[in-house]
Order: structure tokens, then sequence, then C-alpha cells
């Protein structure tokens, strides 16, 4: 959709005005003296060559977490987007010729799984960048530390949203359209599960589905459409298989997209918004990521039992609470096991100047996506101790060296 596309084009521009300041943050340490007429210092030096292996669903913004870093550390950094729409690479890449960069500094290589072992394998590639589904993050990080390389892998998601009896309704509803199919769902960063706690169900429900209701859903290139279609056929097909498996496993189908038909695109791969109530944590429609517009909610009787969801659910890159309690939302905050957290946000997508990433299965790997985290990942630390030449410190010494 084009409010999508221009909002991931100005998130990506965000870490580039970040990058910009990267000198700052390029500092080492210097200590004066730390033995007699010895200094010690460190610097923050690039590690050469950088690659980044990207999804199809921000193929602008999600390479940009990456490049303008690297490449403002001082390294050279090698592009390999999704072949599902490789055109948005190319682009950046000429505007960066056209801006000045010189040759080889940014570099587009495209390709399928061949590609991307290539990058893995190749012994001049220091460090890998990745965003994906889980099982191919996993593989990436085994494999491209396997050969040496650092990587960073951030993997899927199954993201909740905590609704308390408190909380505003109608800023809830909001929310949890815009974050459930936003995108047709197929964002790292969407809301899939809604866990209802007491009598929140009760009252959200009937406000979700009039915002459902009025949605529309059709091609990007008609202004009014609000939601577009999903990506392939087959990833269609797919989300709608989790659909039947949803009814099948006794889940309450209150809104169901399967029917859709767009007219003038009766071959489009639309799946219009479904929503699920009564969803158990035994369901496939709860336990895997169907990264597509489907929205189920758990019904729980306590603050304890939502955010034990949260916390022994395998994913855990973002989570959002909405309340007015700000008791309960500090306790939320310092309780829960996820790396973002909304509090009455329901896509806690962090600024540029921190960093994004998840925990558990949704991060392969010790650092995040830009910010300083970026910084560390795409410089590493040497430090030297240096003394210059001075006649009364001549001569062997055999023991272990002391600060004098």
């Amino acid at each position: 959709m084009p409010s999508d596309a221009l909002g991931e084009v100005n998130r990506g521009l965000e870490v580039v005005e970040f990058a910009c300041g990267i000198a700052q943050l390029q500092k080492g340490e210097l200590s004066e003296n730390v033995s007699t007429e010895v200094d010690s210092y460190s610097l923050r030096q690039p590690l050469g060559v950088v690659a980044g292996i990207t999804p199809f669903n921000f193929p602008a913004m999600v390479p940009m977490w990456m490049y303008p870093i690297a490449i403002a550390c001082g390294n050279t950094f090698i592009l390999k987007p999704s072949e599902r729409d490789p055109s948005a690479a190319n682009f950046c890449a000429q505007l960066l010729r056209d801006a000045g960069l010189p040759p080889g500094v940014f570099n587009v290589v495209h390709g399928d799984k061949v590609a991307v072992d290539r990058l893995l394998e190749h012994p001049d590639v220091a460090a890998v960048s990745f965003v994906g589904s889980t099982p191919i993050a996993r593989y990436i990080y085994e494999t491209g530390t396997r050969h040496g390389k650092r990587v960073q892998a951030l993997g899927g998601a199954k993201n909740h949203m905590i609704v308390l009896p408190d909380a505003d309704m109608d800023l809830a509803a909001d929310a949890a359209v815009g974050a459930g199919y936003g995108s047709a769902g197929e964002r790292c960063m969407a809301i899939s599960m809604l866990v209802a706690v007491g009598a929140a169900a009760d009252k959200l429900i009937p406000k979700i589905l009039e915002r459902i209701g009025k949605m529309k859903t059709g091609p990007g290139s008609d202004p009014a459409s609000e939601m577009g279609p999903l990506i392939t056929r087959a990833h269609r097909d797919k989300v709608a298989g989790y659909v039947d498996a949803g009814v099948k496993d006794g889940a309450a189908l209150l809104a169901d997209g399967r029917g859709l038909k767009v007219a003038g695109h009766e071959d489009g791969f639309f799946l219009g918004p479904c929503l699920f109530d009564q969803v158990k944590p035994e369901m496939s429609i709860y336990q895997d990521e169907i990264f597509g517009p489907v929205l189920g909610i758990t019904r729980v009787d306590t603050y304890d039992q939502a955010i034990a969801l949260v916390n022994t659910n395998m994913y855990a890159n973002g989570v959002a609470l909405f309340t007015n309690d700000g008791g309960a939302a500090r306790k939320f905050q310092h309780e829960v096991e996820v790396g973002m957290v909304g509090i009455n946000v329901p896509i806690p997508v962090p600024m540029s100047y921190y960093s994004f990433g998840g925990w558990k299965a949704s991060l392969f790997g010790d650092l995040h996506m830009y910010g300083t985290d970026g910084v560390r990942f795409y410089t590493r630390t040497k430090v030297v101790t240096s003394r210059w030449p001075d006649p009364r410190f001549r001569g062997v010494d055999l023991g272990f060296p002391q600060n004098r």
C-alpha cells in the first residue's frame, strides 16, 4: 500500500540520519599513565566486507537498518534482497551511486539459497545480518558462525497484545485492527494474538468487528484500499489453510475473509481480515507465525495468566499492554520477557537511536539491529598499550606486567 511504502522509507531514512552522526559513537577511550609513562587506549575499527540478507515485506526499510551504519563505520556492504521484490535494492544502489558513493562500497547480489550460502561461506565476508523466519534465521546463524563470521539473525514472531479490563477499549480496538491487519499482517511486528483479561474481550470484540466491517481490501493502486493482497498465491493459500485449521480445532471464527473477491482482480492474492475468538494455546493458529491478516483472541482471567502466556512462548519479538493503570504497566515492562515492549503502543518499533530486536527464537546472536548495537556489530575493538622509548626503562623483565 502507498502509505506502507511511504512509512517504511521514512523509518529507513531515520537510520540514515542516525548514521550521519556515527562519529560520536565510534570514539574509543584513553587512559593516561596506566603504568609509568604507559598509556592505554581503544579504537573501534571496521570489519571489512559485511553482508545483509533481507525479506520481502519491507524491501527498502530493512536493508536501511543495516547498510547506512555498516558503511558509516567504514565497511563495504553486500545486499542480498528477497527474490520476490528485488527492484527496491537496485533503486537504492543507483541512488547511492548518483550521490557519489565509490564503486564497490555498496553491492547488490540477487539469487536464492545458492547466493545466501556463498555469502555465508565466503572467507572475505566478515559479518552477516539477516531478517526473516526463525528456521532460516537459525540456519543463517549456525552456518555463518561455523565459518567464523559475526552474525545477527532476526527470526519470526508471535506478538501478543494484552488488554486489561481498565483499558481504553476504543484505543485498544483501533490498535488491534491497525497492528493486526496493516500490511495484510505481513509484518514481523504485527499483532497476531490479543490476550483479553477478565471482561475485556466482551467489550473489545464488538468494537473490532465494527472496524473490520468498514475496512476496504483491494489493490494498492486504488487510493481507497486499506489492506492489499498477500505476497504470492502460495502464501495466500497457506494463510487460508491456517484459518481452516483454526475452525477445525474449535476456535470461533467471527470474521471470515476467505471468500473475499475484489472486483476486477478476481485472480489476485487477496484474503480479507479474519478474526478468531476462543483461541487456545495448543492450536496451530496460536503457536505458528501465520504472517497474514489473521487475528486471534485468547481469554484469560488474570494478569498473571496473560503474562505467563507471553513468557512461555518460543517467540519474544514484540509485545504490547493496553491499560490505564500505571502500576500495572510498570510491573509489566519489568516482568515481560520480550525484546520490544509497547505500553498503549501496539507496534513498539524503536527509533533509530535505540536498537531493534527480540529475544529467544526471535533473535540469534548477541546484538540487535541499528542504534548503538549496530555500531558494535559492524566494528571491533582494538586496545593499544603504548610506551615511547625512555632510557630509564631499559632491560629485560620476565615478570608479569604490573601497573607501577
